[in-house]
């Protein structure tokens, strides 16, 4: 992960470009440097943290500090995302989503990576027997796409 300065800085996989695709990814909570020390440019936060909400029926996520607005999830990763807030009080509102792309205690969600396809990256969760799809805008927050992404849903507080 890359910080956005935070979830980005010059990326190997080279310059985005927006698509009217969705994507999974977010804005790290704090950053740490996880590169060798010869490599010390890119840090990588253990945490990330996003908070997607509801726009026009479509589950969507804003990271201005990437340049996202109203960024959406789609071809599968929306249904996968129904699934995880069905406990949610009003998530349509917003809530926090955590991912690694390391275990993390409370984990509820592993992503294994498939394969690749239009620039993203296809995604299977076991727990939930689905298939998504993530857009090239990740690679706004890691160099290559993780081989696993783990992730948790919560409500927002205050």
């Amino acid at each position: 992960m890359k910080p956005p300065q935070q979830i980005a800085g010059a990326s190997a996989g080279g310059d985005f470009v927006p698509l009217s695709r969705a994507c999974i990814f977010i804005r790290p909570a704090s950053a740490l440097d996880c590169q060798a020390a010869s490599d010390a440019h890119h840090n990588m936060n253990a945490i990330g943290v996003i908070a997607p909400y509801k726009y026009e029926g479509m589950w969507v996520f804003d990271d201005p500090a990437v340049g996202l607005v109203r960024e959406p999830f789609v071809a599968g990763v929306d249904t996968m995302i129904d699934r995880l807030v069905e406990a949610i009080p009003d998530a349509e509102k917003g809530f926090r989503l955590l991912f690694s792309p390391t275990p993390f205690p409370g984990h509820t969600v592993k992503l294994e990576w498939r394969r690749e396809e239009s620039g993203g990256n296809w995604y299977y969760a076991p727990q939930l027997n689905m298939e998504g799809w993530l857009c090239p805008a990740l690679f706004k927050y890691f160099d290559k796409a993780p081989r696993e992404l783990y992730g948790r849903a919560e409500p927002k507080t205050g």
